[in-house]
């Protein structure tokens, strides 16, 4: 079918009537809440630091987990997002920022890197993130975070590895009350790899062949 001229001037002046009217055929985007790890300060370690430096990398995650997602399982293998609401940065991301804030805040190891530069450092804190979701079970609610944890030398030779879990109950239903359940998970994941690193970066540095 041909269109003649007085048609498609029609369709342009439609065109233009709907651009100027700010109307679009576009699916509008749902707005967001962003939510950032909620964080308690740790106190100074008064101890003497160490005389090694640390770089902490962010792990790696599944791209589910390795979102600004909220990740939830409802039920069975099922999982999902929190509508209307997500992390300021993929989930990986917060957990090594709040690990450098942690070290930082700790004191201990006075020389700190993270991914985000290419410098050198003793040590190197990194590993898979295997969960950072909720968890339904029954009516109750869990936060998990679990990360198989590695340290290695500035050679790139593993010297230690393990797994750490932690689960944190939820107060009620509200992504909010889910946040909070995330920064205690967080908190009490963190103080668990910090004293861990500092223990095997102290066992290890002190045992390295001094020509290393």
């Amino acid at each position: 079918m041909r269109l003649n001229c007085q048609s498609v001037g029609r369709v342009v002046i439609i065109a233009v009537m709907l651009l100027s009217g700010g109307c679009s055929i576009l699916p509008k985007t749902a707005p967001s809440d962003i939510y950032r790890l909620p964080t308690t300060a740790l106190k100074a370690n008064k101890m003497t630091p160490v005389p090694w430096s640390l770089r902490i990398v962010r792990p790696k995650a599944s791209e589910t987990l390795d979102s600004p997602r909220i990740a939830v399982i409802p039920q069975g293998d099922v999982i999902s997002s929190y509508k209307g609401a997500r992390w300021s940065d993929p989930a990986p991301v917060l957990l090594r920022n709040r690990l450098t804030d942690a070290f930082y805040r700790d004191g201990r190891v006075q020389s700190i890197s993270t991914d985000d530069s290419n410098l050198l450092a003793d040590f190197e804190l990194g590993g898979e993130l295997q969960a950072f979701q909720s968890e339904y079970n029954g009516q109750a609610i869990d936060v998990v975070i679990r990360m198989d944890a590695r340290i290695a030398n500035d050679r790139q030779r593993i010297v230690a590895s393990r797994r750490f879990e932690v689960r944190q109950s939820v107060a009620d239903k509200q992504v909010a009350a889910v946040v909070a359940a995330f920064g205690q998970a967080s908190d009490t994941l963190t103080a668990q790899l910090l004293q861990w690193t500092l223990e095997q970066g102290q066992h290890n540095y002190a045992t390295a062949p001094k020509n290393q």
